[in-house]
């Protein structure tokens, strides 16, 4: 019988590189996916849907919450972000390792919830950093690059929380961690 596979909780603020790793970390591996999240925010011209979000109404997505189809959801900075159960669920009973990409106030959710779950913190080396790359993105508008920067105040504060903490000051080595951290944690089953 095949083992059970890993949960992977992979959080840091807007902007820290978590999709870029998280992209790095498939790439490397045949048994490891990013769990695709819900979400009511508007697509950016880079998303598809089904493959980097569902994106949903708020309406559809507030019946998603009644009929309890979340592992978790929270609002951030006005939008609806939410991992579907299901299908993280059925991975990990096949025996694949999932990496949930979230935000800290859904990752403490999670963490609660699934205490098996490894949780891995992603920092910038310092604030300035965070947001010189939310302002190179050129996603976001000066005033939302703020409220994002406001955000990453509270959540570079939950950090301790977290079973593992990596600075992204090098991409390279950031990556590295991770899978090392990844691989020794498969270890520990």
């Amino acid at each position: 019988m095949k083992n059970k596979g890993n949960l992977f909780v992979i959080s840091g603020p807007s902007g820290v590189g978590k999709g870029t790793i998280c992209r790095r970390l498939i790439g490397n591996s045949d048994n490891v996916s990013v769990s695709v999240s819900a979400t009511t925010r508007n697509p950016r011209s880079e998303d598809v849907e089904g493959v980097t979000y569902y994106f949903k109404t708020i309406d559809e997505f507030k019946k998603m919450i009644d009929e309890g189809k979340f592992l978790e959801w929270a609002v951030y900075n006005g939008n609806y972000y939410g991992t579907p159960a299901d299908a993280i669920e059925n991975k990990i009973s096949m025996g694949e390792d999932i990496i949930l990409e979230i935000e800290a106030q859904g990752a403490m959710k999670v963490m609660e919830s699934k205490p098996d779950a490894v949780s891995i913190f992603i920092t910038p080396p310092n604030e300035e950093a965070l947001y010189q790359r939310l302002k190179n993105r050129g996603t976001e508008s000066d005033d939302e690059i703020k409220k994002r920067v406001e955000a990453a105040r509270w959540e570079l504060e939950q950090q301790d929380k977290y079973d593992h903490i990596v600075v992204n000051d090098d991409l390279d080595k950031a990556v590295s961690a991770i899978e090392n951290i990844m691989k020794n944690e498969r270890k520990n089953d």
